[in-house]
């Protein structure tokens, strides 16, 4: 039994090199950089494959995971690839960062949102990645706003489940005196905060990942953050999933500077500034219905030079290659003052 199993170990290392030497070969080829290596339209195509092909007994969930850190490997191989991300170590963005590009690229933490935009516009890396918004919290403002003024354009995005660890040096909750928590974070797990550790002496924090490096001083202190900040920081996992919404979803945005083809499922981010008229905004919606597009998503946000002025970002499905779509624009830019599209790029799943 073992003979075959080394046998089948030996095969599939050989077939993964081999997979890994025939990609490197060809983005040498090609002559591309690391905005080229990247490509979400090949990625897309991947994980279909893996799907259509995978006849169990493991998950495909399971496989793609796999599959990333194979790509992950051969794309730093062809290209050192950088990417900018809102730190610091151990946020979720980094999470989500790792979910997307795998563990060998080389991930830049920023301090700010307009720092991860000023890195891709600098090329001092080639992708930075962001949140744009939270199912239960909103919009990340600073992220709307940065895209207002930019010319990166969105690659792709990444849906990642919020989970809130309570993390330690203490092994038992019952000698947690202090918390550290971001205000976000806070809000998300308040009906735990308030079951579990209703004497805590709370404090506010940075970002989450700060607050599991400041529990990390003290025994006697705890901090709600991920699972991955509890291993950088060498802390106790005293609970898991403690948000108190388990549909606690964010939505992170890839940006570089290339455009994507169309993959067949696809969405495109604009944002915009109606005119000053009765019914300006539902002339520039009815767009939409007249095409047959459906818009995913619409947010004001107020336009930070004219008072009492707003900007409108909308996210839809299709492509700005697609004939419907490109009509549908040419409608809505007679409609605005102002007209931008932030990308179009494959949907997430």
């Amino acid at each position: 039994m073992m003979g075959i199993m080394e046998d089948l170990d030996r095969r599939i290392i050989e077939l993964i090199n081999e997979r890994v030497r025939r990609y490197v070969d060809e983005m040498k080829r090609r002559g591309e950089g690391a905005a080229d290596a990247f490509s979400p339209m090949d990625r897309v195509r991947v994980y279909e494959q893996i799907a259509n092909y995978n006849g169990g007994p493991i998950a495909s969930d399971a496989l793609r995971k796999i599959y990333t850190e194979i790509i992950s490997n051969a794309l730093v191989q062809a290209r050192p690839t950088r990417v900018a991300y809102l730190g610091p170590e151990g946020t979720f963005t980094q999470i989500a960062l790792l979910e997307v590009f795998g563990e060998s690229v080389e991930a830049i933490p920023q301090k700010t949102i307009p720092d991860v935009f000023l890195e891709v516009e600098m090329d001092k890396a080639p992708f930075g990645i962001v949140p744009v918004e939270n199912s239960t919290e909103g919009a990340v403002t600073y992220t709307l706003d940065e895209l207002l003024d930019t010319d990166l354009k969105i690659v792709c995005e990444k849906f990642l489940r919020i989970s809130y660890c309570l993390v330690s040096l203490c092994p038992d909750i019952r000698g947690v005196k202090k918390l550290y928590v971001h205000p976000q974070a806070a809000a998300q797990c308040k009906s735990w905060i308030r079951k579990n550790l209703p004497g805590a002496e709370m404090h506010n924090v940075a970002s989450n990942s700060l607050a599991a490096e400041t529990a990390s001083w003290d025994k006697n202190s705890a901090a709600i953050s991920s699972e991955i900040s509890a291993r950088i920081y060498s802390l106790n996992v005293l609970d898991r999933n403690i948000e108190d919404s388990k549909n606690n979803y964010t939505r992170f945005l890839v940006l570089g500077k290339k455009d994507n083809p169309p993959t067949g499922n696809d969405k495109t981010s604009i944002v915009c500034a109606v005119k000053d008229k009765p019914g300006a905004l539902y002339d520039l919606l009815r767009a939409f219905h007249e095409a047959g597009i459906n818009m995913t998503k619409i947010e004001s946000r107020p336009d930070k030079k004219s008072m009492w002025e707003y900007n409108f970002f909308i996210d839809f499905n299709g492509h700005t290659n697609d004939t419907v779509v490109r009509a549908a624009v040419d409608i809505m830019k007679q409609e605005t003052l102002f007209f931008k599209i932030l990308g179009s790029y494959p949907a997430a799943n």
